[in-house]
């Protein structure tokens, strides 16, 4: 198991999971969200390859339409 921080909680997930693993874990659309990992901005096509570690640091960010 790891501990990282996800939107200022933290939280446990299993060893070697990626951004992806964790997206689908919440049940979040990729589609509409940005993730900052440690301070650095995370390209949608990255999510699979980005395998969090302890202390890691996520914010998701949503996106919401409105006028």
């Amino acid at each position: 198991m790891a501990k990282i921080q996800l939107n200022g909680k933290k939280i446990s997930i299993k060893s070697n999971s990626s951004i992806l693993d964790l997206l689908k874990k919440y049940k979040l659309n990729n589609k509409k969200i940005a993730i900052e990992h440690n301070g650095t901005i995370i390209q949608k096509i990255n999510y699979n390859k980005k395998i969090l570690k302890n202390d890691d640091k996520l914010e998701v960010v949503h996106f919401i339409g409105g006028g």
